[in-house]
């Protein structure tokens, strides 16, 4: 517009304002004190997000939830460790020049770091490891191998393919063919224990799946709201009558520990202890992974002697106590072992010096990201929230709705059951999309069936294994007379054609509501494979 070049500032208003360790405003009743509700925060939006954030707040206050998924701004995104006024003074400083710059996938702020560390940290950085931040915990992303240019490496800021493709790929090949560790330590860990039948009987109302299971044996499981909604998504192993140990993704600390406690009755003889810092986790992956803990604990580590989804304590070397897993988060054989934070660094140098002979070698989370996501392993935060159902994602044999007993969200379950569904978490392997040239998926990306917009992915990864990027994300069946959400079918989403919008290109894709099973077994030019071959469960 020409008239605002002579246009003339008559008042400047100069006033403080608040900003967040992220970027966004935080909103929802607090962890600590019941019915007290928060809204602050704007990051200089507040005039943007003023009417949403009052309808959502007030929402939360009166019905005890708001209409959307609003986990990215929940206070209990952050707990106590964001609270130090040197890391709030350093965060805002790099916050408040990046509210208006361009935001690349998986870019990592970089103070405030360092703040929660595994006891492996220093080991795996002199190893090449790059660092992303979680809920204060660093992870590792990747390993540099000694021959690349690091300083590129961190420097390297794109929509498109990323420098550290190769990288990773070496990382999943290991996975595939070997055996790899990946440090995940930063995951939730809690310990619920009682001197009789209490634990039992609170988490069997508290939690989706049945959990009355044989000692030893591990449940995935979430803790759903009154909607049916997740509110948390995780495994739990029982490991004696009385005593159970659940595991939950890094930033569900505060909003899991906030929901048991609000749930769970004020019962002396029944104890919550959170037990995230008292274990490392490293995750070995691989069909070499048996071999090398075989060595390590002079035990048969075989499905006939471990069968999947087993805990038991075992010695790793010269370790005792060790929490070993038959499960890697990935579909892929392997183990989860949970040590005590003194026994980490001994464990580590065992499993990798044992491990040389089997082709061991280290990961990081990135690599985990495209082995889950062939298998169709949703994630909490980003395939799944309050507002999505076990019944929408296709995980009802994890739900105990047969079995005649009484759980938080079985009621709307039974009524979803009967009535159906309105949306329908699906697979998406891309057909026409050139992994070199083309921007990548993220996440966010329109779906459209036949040409109508059906939805939304919720997060993507390239698959070394199909050699195509994969995105998971929810088909709706929008009505082309009124736009009114109708019953989504399985035959709904097989009998459709599909599309991904990325950056207005739009890419043909294959629906699949089932993992892949056929993969590849030997490459093959991209234009060579038809999809058709490839065949659901």
């Amino acid at each position: 517009m020409p008239d605002l070049e002579t246009l003339e500032i008559l008042k400047l208003v100069n006033c403080p304002e608040t900003f967040t360790p992220d970027m966004r405003c935080i909103m929802g009743e607090s962890p600590s004190v019941r019915g007290y509700f928060v809204l602050a925060g704007m990051n200089s939006a507040g005039l943007s997000f003023g009417g949403g954030a009052g309808r959502y707040l007030a929402e939360w206050m009166v019905h005890g939830y708001p209409s959307e998924n609003i986990w990215e701004l929940d206070l209990k995104r952050f707990g106590a460790l964001q609270s130090s006024r040197t890391f709030l003074r350093h965060r805002v400083m790099e916050v408040m020049p990046l509210l208006y710059d361009l935001k690349v996938p998986r870019w990592d702020f970089q103070t405030g770091r360092q703040l929660r560390t595994s006891p492996l940290y220093d080991r795996l950085d002199a190893q090449g490891a790059r660092w992303m931040e979680k809920h204060g915990f660093e992870r590792p992303k990747y390993f540099v191998p000694p021959d690349k240019d690091l300083l590129a490496l961190e420097q390297s800021k794109t929509f498109y393919k990323p420098d550290w493709f190769e990288i990773v790929e070496s990382e999943v090949k290991c996975c595939k063919e070997a055996v790899c560790v990946i440090d995940m330590s930063s995951f939730t860990k809690f310990e619920i224990t009682s001197t009789g039948d209490q634990a039992l009987e609170v988490l069997q109302y508290l939690f989706s799946n049945d959990l009355d299971v044989p000692v030893g044996h591990i449940v995935h499981t979430g803790m759903l709201n009154q909607g049916g909604g997740y509110e948390n998504d995780c495994s739990v192993a029982r490991l004696s009558k009385r005593s159970f140990f659940m595991i939950s993704p890094t930033d569900q600390q505060v909003h899991c520990w906030a929901w048991l406690k609000k749930h769970m009755p004020e019962d002396s003889n029944l104890l919550l202890e959170d037990v995230t810092w008292k274990y490392t986790a490293l995750n070995l992956i691989g069909p070499r992974a048996v071999d090398v803990l075989s060595e390590l604990s002079y035990a048969p580590m075989t499905p006939d002697h471990f069968p999947s989804l087993f805990c038991k304590e075992m010695s790793v070397g010269y370790a005792n106590g060790i929490r070993v897993m038959s499960m890697t988060h990935t579909g892929e054989p392997g183990f989860m072992l949970y040590i005590p934070i003194e026994y980490a660094l001994h464990v580590y140098n065992e499993v990798m010096s044992v491990g040389q002979k089997y082709g061991i070698r280290n990961a990081g989370y990135y690599a985990l990201r495209s082995l889950r996501i062939e298998k169709f392993f949703a994630f909490w935060g980003q395939d799944l929230n309050t507002l999505t159902t076990p019944l929408e994602c296709g995980r009802e044999s994890r739900v105990k709705l047969e079995k005649g007993m009484d759980f938080i969200g079985r009621d709307a379950l039974l009524q979803q059951k009967q009535n159906g569904v309105y949306k329908r978490l699906t697979m998406f392997i891309l057909d026409d999309h050139d992994t070199d040239l083309d921007l990548w998926p993220w996440w966010g990306e329109p779906i459209y069936r036949n040409g109508q917009y059906a939805g939304k992915t919720t997060s993507s990864a390239y698959s070394y294994t199909l050699e195509r990027h994969v995105c998971l994300g929810f088909v709706h069946n929008f009505s082309e007379d009124t736009g009114e959400e109708q019953v989504v079918t399985a035959d709904f989403i097989n009998r459709g054609e599909y599309e991904i919008d990325i950056a207005g290109h739009r890419f043909q894709a294959k629906a699949k509501l089932y993992p892949v099973t056929s993969l590849f077994t030997h490459k093959r030019r991209k234009e060579d494979v038809e999809l058709s071959d490839l065949h659901g469960k």
